[in-house]
């Protein structure tokens, strides 16, 4: 009876094993309406981009650079090729576990009376030291120097930078000027912390012709990451001066010969577009300072403004005091 019993217990499992092996069998197969090709998916650009910028590394929030040739020692790491510096406290860690087993196998092989040394160090065991140093920021004046307020903005911002390259020494800030006028943007004052350089190069200011301003933006953008490769600049904080209008295209900046001239419309899409690839760059920043009247105000700086990710100031009457006091309010919130 008992063996009954057990053969009787036994059923159960085998039913269900069974049950289980036939859902198993009978499990739908897949759509083919459900199954995506991944060339074939449409995917938002603005959101690659948006993904881009919080991926993508760069300076730390508070004004960090890090490197293998300059700075504080912060930990170590293997060794990537090229001259660095040797982290002799993690080296010696890494080697201690070893010592004993390489002592052994040196003792061995050293001849009879021969002196073996007290550590043995393998490549292996390397590492160096990363280190980090303090980085200033990187403000770069871009100023509308067309129209008939361009004299005016112009003064504002040579002000402002002279102003803000006087606090420089205490934040290892830099200042650029680069002024839209005619048919391209050229860089005035390049990337400095020295004032005399600044009124040097400030005493003489273009102003007049057309508003490139699609132009100015890529040199801003050109500029401020050749200054992020030198090592000494963290954030990159654009000031443009303007009303948004720009009537120069990037073609015609380029030196390139247009078929038809670009209408508004075109003209207004092209600096969107740099706008919003300005906005998807990591450690950058913009701040729109909008002097147009505002009974005559389009609007469009502000859109800019909404496009590139940046800050929107309405500044009518844009004192150098002004400008620097919003510029600086704009550099230290960066910073938090």
């Amino acid at each position: 009876p008992e063996a009954n019993d057990e053969e009787k217990e036994d059923e159960p499992d085998t039913e269900d094993e069974e049950d289980k092996e036939e859902q198993e069998e009978e499990a739908p197969p897949v759509p083919e309406e459900f199954m995506f090709d991944p060339e074939g998916v449409i995917l938002d650009p603005e959101l690659l981009s948006f993904s881009k910028t919080q991926k993508s590394g760069g300076a730390g929030g508070r004004g960090l650079v890090f490197s293998m040739d300059r700075g504080r020692y912060i930990k170590a790491m293997l060794p990537r090729g090229g001259s660095q510096r040797l982290a002799i406290d993690a080296t010696l860690r890494t080697a201690a576990p070893f010592q004993k087993a390489r002592r052994e196998r040196a003792t061995a092989k050293a001849q009879p009376g021969e002196k073996v040394r007290g550590v043995f160090v393998e490549e292996s065991d390397m590492r160096v030291k990363r280190l980090a140093r303090k980085a200033g920021a990187l403000v770069i004046f871009l100023v509308d120097a067309s129209g008939s307020m361009a004299l005016n903005r112009m003064n504002s911002a040579k002000g402002a930078a002279i102003r803000m390259l006087t606090e420089a020494y205490q934040t290892r800030d830099k200042i650029a000027l680069i002024p839209c006028q005619g048919e391209r943007a050229e860089v005035l004052l390049p990337p400095t912390k020295s004032i005399s350089m600044a009124k040097n190069r400030l005493e003489t200011m273009p102003c007049g012709g057309g508003s490139p301003l699609a132009h100015g933006l890529l040199q801003c953008i050109r500029v401020g990451k050749n200054a992020q490769k030198s090592g000494d600049v963290g954030k990159v904080m654009i000031v443009c001066i303007s009303d948004g209008r720009a009537n120069i295209s990037l073609a015609t900046s380029e030196g390139e010969e247009l078929d038809h001239k670009p209408t508004k419309d075109e003209l207004k899409e092209e600096i969107i577009a740099v706008c919003k690839q300005l906005g998807a760059m990591s450690g950058f920043q913009t701040l729109f300072i909008d002097t147009e009247n505002k009974f005559v105000s389009t609007g469009l700086a502000k859109e800019l403004a909404q496009a590139c990710s940046g800050t929107y100031h309405y500044l009518p009457k844009a004192t150098d005091q002004a400008v620097a006091d919003v510029a600086g309010s704009a550099i230290a919130a960066m910073r938090l």
